[in-house]
């Protein structure tokens, strides 16, 4: 009777998970573990102690669904508040499990932790599939080594690489052990479903595999696609962007299920420059993926994957500033109360916020992006910290800094103030400081 113990991180999905599917074929018992990160996503100088309500609302949602999913084919989904240090080996020693299984993850923090766990269980049998990438590693035409150094090289190796197709959902999984569900030694959270506010979130957003996929079909049952490339960069508009990025984040759902889906689209309806350009956003996200594994903890440097750090540093004021909403920008404010209110931000307004973050402010990137990755819905480790290390000029940029014009961007992509009056923008004091570098008050 072999025992395997599949752990859910960022794949909470069924369809097309060759993770889960190949734990399936393996073992005759499977424990499925998911480790809610509560406290401290992160653990350096900057460290995020807690997601943000519309962050974890979306996650919680996520789980609930996949919870849902698996007791339909009379599996169990264990969700724990312990770290996976504590929950992983008490479940190997009280079920003798033999066998490890997840999908691959682009963070450093979950890799140093399985390589724990690999290094002091060498007599175990650990299993890492890729699913949440288009490509294996074993797929790319270069080392992770080789990784090229700019998007653009990347993408000239990797557009016509093949893309596997996709698996199906999955419909048998193996029976949990019979005394699963009373494993006192594991504390789990039974009632994972938060209360809905309907002015906590963006109001399409909801969390887990069934809305990703009803998400997907709506958007190419229209003909937003075919107009993408014109209408992407709108700041706050339902039908102007995919928003696949939210379920992407959490693997609800499969970027190959994507391009299939677009594939079918270029089949039945067409295929012009906006369709392509979805295919180009994913592989930009592709690369970020890889990006992420290659350079490992140097996505956390200050100074980046560069030889030096930035002209940058960090004022309290000035970040908290810029975390409410009340810096002399307005459409930075705007972008800034938005994400506070819904956990969305548009790619333009996420360009413009962390320009202003790094240029007008001259702050410490890092703190941004760990803002972002407290309240984003679709937080990604990997497409997160590697667009701010491009933003600041200390990653895969190879113009160095990209400092954007506010007022011009203002102009071209809000220039009746609808979303800057929204969003309330304009109300703020027009500071920048209030004290000086010795906490001394500035007078007017």
């Amino acid at each position: 009777m072999i025992t395997g113990l599949y752990l859910f991180q960022n794949d909470l999905r069924l369809d097309d998970n060759p993770a889960l599917k190949l734990a399936c074929e393996e073992v005759d018992q499977l424990i499925c573990l998911y480790c809610l990160p509560i406290q401290g996503p992160n653990r350096l100088p900057y460290t995020v102690s807690q997601f943000g309500e519309h962050r974890m609302r979306f996650l919680l949602q996520s789980l609930d669904a996949l919870k849902q999913s698996l007791a339909n084919k009379g599996q169990e989904l264990v969700i724990t508040l312990l770290h996976p240090l504590d929950a992983i080996p008490t479940l190997i020693s009280r079920y003798n499990v033999t066998a490890l299984y997840r999908s691959q993850h682009a963070g450093y923090n979950e890799n140093r932790i399985w390589s724990y766990l690999e290094t002091h269980y060498p007599f175990l049998t650990f299993t890492t599939t890729s699913s949440h990438t288009l490509f294996e590693t074993s797929e790319l035409p270069f080392a992770l080594s080789d990784l090229p150094t700019t998007f653009s090289q990347f993408r000239k190796h990797i557009e016509k690489h093949p893309i596997q197709s996709c698996l199906p959902s999955i419909t048998a999984l193996p029976q949990p052990p019979k005394a699963l569900p009373v494993c006192a030694e594991l504390p789990t959270v039974t009632t994972i479903t938060p209360p809905v506010s309907p002015n906590s979130i963006h109001h399409n957003f909801m969390g887990g595999e069934s809305k990703a996929l009803q998400h997907l079909e709506h958007y190419f049952a229209t003909q937003a696609p075919s107009h993408y490339k014109e209408t992407r960069n709108a700041l706050d508009d339902w039908q102007s962007s995919t928003k696949f990025s939210p379920w992407l984040a959490l693997g609800c759902l499969s970027p190959r299920r994507i391009i299939e889906r677009l594939q079918r689209y270029h089949q039945e309806v067409e295929q012009n420059s906006s369709t392509e350009w979805i295919l180009f956003e994913l592989l930009w996200r592709e690369y970020f993926q890889w990006y992420a594994h290659s350079h490992q903890g140097k996505l956390f440097l200050f100074q980046g994957i560069k030889s030096c750090s930035p002209n940058t540093s960090f004022y309290a004021e000035r970040y908290q500033r810029w975390c409410a909403g009340n810096t002399p920008f307005p459409i930075v404010n705007a972008c800034m109360k938005q994400l506070n209110q819904t956990g969305y931000m548009s790619n333009r307004g996420r360009q413009l916020v962390a320009s202003c973050f790094v240029h007008e402010l001259n702050l410490d990137w890092r703190y941004g992006a760990a803002y972002f990755e407290q309240h984003l819905l679709d937080y990604d480790v990997a497409s997160n910290w590697g667009n701010w290390q491009y933003l600041a000029g200390v990653g895969a940029d190879p113009r160095g800094h990209r400092k954007f014009d506010l007022a011009k961007q203002t102009t071209i992509y809000d220039p009746d103030h609808h979303f800057i009056r929204k969003w309330k923008g304009n109300e703020h004091d027009g500071k920048i400081d209030t004290v000086d570098a010795a906490d001394w008050p500035i007078r007017d």
